[in-house]
């Protein structure tokens, strides 16, 4: 029996890989409603690399399919049973701070830098790659493999409910947007909105008036800048002088500056994923640490208590009575991701929770809402994904975890996680991979990037454990 050298294969296509990856990285394909048409539900640029990964596969041979512009899928065998991995093309928002364009990609140190890299259009390329390697050897398969490619992954996955709407589920599968060497569990997702109104009593005013509060732009997604516009007789002066010692103090960065009629704060955090509130610098969060110390109106000293009550230091829910952690998915996570407020028209906070096996949603939700109702806030629009597991002896974890072994030399440790892949939305899959152990995480960041060694490793990876699932 011959020994198929994955890597060696990986690396005749290197320049191709790359140079396919460059240009779909190259895409700002981030959710714009504003541009969205019929075949775009998610904007122009997002069904732009959703097309550009279909005209790949079109090409070289495989059979396609565009589901309206939602999802599209890339097929490769023929067989009753199908191995699914699932993937996607849409991108968080870029933030601020880059070294280099987020959206103009560059290799720097061994380092493949651009928003997506990580997540999830640099391992969307690698499986596409891996495929084409089992496709161009004629390895004989008894399974299809269907590689399903999402649009709206980070947002509210409408192009998963739509593409199963129309496709069956596959039997097992994974998919390229974790860790290695495997995730099995998924902690389980809760997101709703705060929203609160100003009550009759509220009519006293303060030094300060708190006319607007801006930070964050997803739920998923620590917030790395806060903006608040402060209004009224106050000695400005002073204020500035106040915030800029706070800002030396806290080791922050941020200004202030002077207009008309107002003054605005500035304050710059670090963006991190939703599922590790803690290892962000949460720029809201900050930003109400010097609030609390200024005299404001009644409504906006409020707002700023709540969060400061609830929030502020309580990446695990601690303030709002929900702490808990179970053995099989560890701690629940809290993030508070999105900040409104305008004086006498809205005041609202988006929160993500990641949760364990254990919770019991409904009872979660119930402490919430007692917990900030002397706020005069109140729980709505509330979204939830339950959490995902996979027992450790199903053979699709055998499988993988063997392959792993066979190109890494190093043991698959089976792995949990808060965040959520689309791995959850089959009854039988798992994340796997692309960042390998020790390696940082880069995703939703600043200067997001991937080494390029370990992009064409997670390539040699996946195509192995193609072809040892679909043979």
């Amino acid at each position: 029996m011959v020994q198929i050298q994955w890597m060696n294969e990986v690396l005749k296509r290197k320049d191709q890989l790359l140079e396919q990856c460059f240009e779909l990285l190259s895409i700002p394909s981030v959710l714009d409603p504003s541009t969205a048409q019929t075949g775009a539900p998610f904007g122009k640029e997002i069904a732009k690399a959703l097309d550009y990964m279909l005209d790949l596969g079109k090409k070289d041979g495989f059979q396609t399919k565009n589901f309206e512009g939602y999802a599209g899928h890339i097929l490769m065998g023929e067989g009753e049973e199908d191995i699914g991995i699932l993937s996607h093309i849409d991108v968080v928002p870029a933030g601020n701070g880059w070294t280099s364009p987020p959206f103009s990609p560059e290799i720097r140190n061994g380092r493949l830098y651009a928003r997506g890299a990580m997540d999830d259009k640099g391992p969307t390329m690698a499986v596409y790659f891996a495929m084409k390697i089992v496709k161009d050897l004629g390895l004989p398969i008894s399974k299809r493999v269907r590689f399903i490619i999402g649009a709206d992954e980070e947002t509210k996955w409408r192009c998963m409910e739509h593409y199963f709407q129309h496709e069956k589920m596959p039997a097992m599968g994974f998919s390229p947007d974790a860790d290695f060497p495997m995730i099995i569990g998924e902690k389980g997702m809760l997101s709703f909105k705060l929203v609160g109104s100003l009550t009759a009593s509220e009519t006293q005013k303060g030094e300060w008036t708190l006319a607007e509060f801006w930070s964050g732009e997803r739920y998923n997604l620590v917030p790395d800048l806060a903006v608040v516009k402060l209004k009224g007789d106050g000695d400005v002066f002073s204020l500035k002088e106040a915030y800029q010692a706070f800002l030396v103090e806290h080791r922050l960065k941020g200004f202030a500056e002077e207009t008309d009629d107002d003054v605005k704060l500035h304050l710059h955090g670090v963006a991190h994923h939703a599922f590790e509130p803690d290892q962000g610098l949460n720029a809201a969060l900050a930003m109400t640490r010097f609030l609390s110390t200024l005299s404001l109106d009644a409504a906006g000293a409020r707002y700023v208590q709540l969060i400061r009550d609830r929030f502020v230091d309580s990446f695990f829910g601690e303030k709002l009575g929900i702490q808990q952690r179970d053995n099989q998915l560890g701690d629940l996570t809290l993030n508070a991701g999105i900040f409104r407020y305008r004086a006498g028209e809205s005041q609202k906070i988006y929160v993500n929770i990641r949760h364990p096996l254990s919770t019991d949603v409904d009872q979660l939700l119930e402490k919430i809402e007692e917990a900030v109702k002397a706020y005069h806030m109140h729980i709505t629009d509330i979204e939830h994904m339950p959490a995902h597991y996979i027992h450790e002896d199903h053979p699709l974890i055998t499988i993988l975890a063997t392959v792993y072994e066979q190109q890494t030399g190093e043991p698959a440790k089976l792995l949990t996680t808060g965040g959520g892949t689309y791995a959850r939305i089959l009854k039988t899959g798992v994340a796997f991979g692309p960042v390998f152990p020790g390696k940082v995480e880069t995703a939703h960041q600043r200067d997001e990037y991937i080494e390029v060694e370990d992009l064409l490793k997670a390539t040699a990876i996946y195509a192995q454990a193609i072809y040892e699932l679909a043979r």
